[in-house]
């Protein structure tokens, strides 16, 4: 891509973006994830009215007398924003691929992350991590996130989300706010790896697909090319075995990202590309 049509999509998005989060998500941003972070400060001598769930009893045995822990909270958090760039993001039969919703919803929370002075990180990847910035702050931060969603040539067009969780864990020591996007179509068991990384940090993953994908149409001898691997294949659309079968195979795999996510403690939202995005944020962001 031209740099000329780079900065045209680039501020294209900014502008669709921006306003968005100045004017809908940056308070229930706020609202929802400002305070969850706690610092330890110090402990103190136990006073009346203290919350017996904050005594420190290691201290207490000590000293002989009650002393609790104080907490103060975190003014500054992280927001980690992890993108899969699959070949199957590259499918879309309506007006946008889901490449490109992905790329709005991202950028829309990095915005609103960035109106609460918040650190913004992001982390592409398929099979493999294809690429990491680190968290930091501002609008030239955000652009750069922004010019790498629309722009980034991926090197393998497969998904591994346990690789890209654990490369997560290991690389933020301290607790971050985390929307993992991508359409959730993989064949890894991610459950172990979203367990670890849920128990520190708060994590949503917010799937977003095509409405062909649901369900597969009747049209006769078709010939297909899976996205991710690359192999072409004659689908006979009319046989109903191969319609229901392929229906049960998506299926399985919405219902095992649904359940894992709230068996580990983790939010999800699931937008259509068709559908209104941000009236899903905004429902989930209320819920909390």
């Amino acid at each position: 891509m031209e740099t000329k049509d780079l900065l045209k999509k680039v501020r294209k998005i900014e502008i669709k973006t921006r306003r968005l989060s100045d004017h809908i998500f940056s308070g229930e941003y706020h609202t929802s994830f400002k305070g969850r972070g706690m610092t330890f400060s110090e402990v103190r001598p136990y006073q009346f009215g203290d919350d017996v769930r904050s005594i420190d009893w290691n201290v207490t045995a000590r000293y002989n007398e009650a002393h609790v822990k104080v907490f103060e909270e975190e003014r500054e958090l992280t927001m980690m924003l992890m993108v899969d760039i699959s070949g199957s993001e590259s499918f879309g039969t309506k007006n946008q691929l889901k490449s490109e919703i992905v790329t709005e919803i991202a950028a829309t929370m990095a915005f609103s992350a960035t109106q609460n002075n918040d650190k913004i990180g992001l982390i592409l990847f398929s099979d493999a991590i294809e690429l990491y910035i680190p968290p930091k702050k501002g609008k030239s931060h955000v652009l750069r996130i922004i010019r790498e969603l629309i722009e980034f040539q991926p090197k393998s067009r497969k998904t591994d989300l346990s690789q890209a969780l654990k490369f997560l864990s290991s690389t933020q020591k301290k607790k971050a706010i985390v929307f993992l996007i991508s359409d959730f179509m993989v064949e890894d068991d991610y459950e172990k790896t979203l367990k670890i990384a849920g128990k520190k940090h708060d994590i949503t993953g917010i799937r977003v697909y095509d409405i062909r994908e649901e369900k597969m149409p009747n049209v006769g001898m078709v010939e297909m090319e899976d996205a991710e691997s690359g192999e072409i294949m004659v689908v006979d659309t009319s046989s109903k075995t191969v319609r229901l079968n392929y229906e049960k195979n998506y299926q399985e795999k919405v219902t095992f990202f649904k359940e894992i996510f709230s068996k580990c403690g983790s939010g999800t939202v699931n937008t259509r590309v068709d559908e209104s995005y941000v009236k899903k944020l905004l429902g989930y962001f209320k819920s909390r």
